[in-house]
């Protein structure tokens, strides 16, 4: 069986406004998402309400905590809806139990998480290797629909920067191309 064939038999289409969230740090939730329409944040909120995004979510994406789906514990982030969505949720429990005895959909899941093992360590060397203009370069090149989405505050705090330092940072990058 294909992932989309396992989605599609046993998943639940939800829909859900902008601001609504999926779900909240702390919170135990062990279902994945499927974005089918729509745009949403992954974030952190660190112990003195400082919100760091984690990533941005497209549609096509599949998103859910780990931690909290496979290690039995509570989410570590919150996801919200920055448009209204349309989404498929659909049980880990179900697709554990499932790919044990089906190959294909195992197989599927095992690129699955690898593709998503990859995304994690390429966001990684971006924040510890590289300088918040050559992030800036990198996602204004990869998903350059994503700077008509969303609010330029969010951008910085995916960067890692201050709104002041992603001004300077599109400025900087602006007159080089002039």
């Amino acid at each position: 069986m294909k992932i989309a064939d396992f989605i599609a038999a046993n998943g639940r289409h939800l829909e859900r406004d902008t601001g609504e969230h999926l779900f909240r740090q702390g919170d135990e939730v062990s279902s994945l998402f499927l974005v089918s329409r729509g745009l949403l944040k992954a974030y952190y909120l660190s112990g003195d309400g400082k919100e760091n995004i984690k990533s941005f979510i497209l549609q096509g994406d599949v998103i859910g905590s780990l931690a909290s789906c496979h290690g039995g514990g509570s989410c570590t982030f919150s996801l919200i809806c920055l448009e209204p969505s349309e989404l498929i949720r659909f049980s880990f429990t179900e697709l554990s139990a499932a790919i044990r005895s089906d190959a294909e959909l195992s197989a599927e899941t095992v690129d699955f998480l690898l593709g998503f093992g990859m995304k994690k360590e390429m966001r990684e060397y971006e924040l510890l290797c590289l300088s918040a203009e050559e992030r800036y370069r990198r996602l204004l090149q990869a998903t350059p629909q994503l700077f008509e989405r969303v609010t330029q505050n969010e951008i910085a705090r995916y960067l890692g920067v201050t709104p002041v330092g992603l001004s300077r940072i599109k400025k900087r990058v602006l007159d080089r191309r002039a």
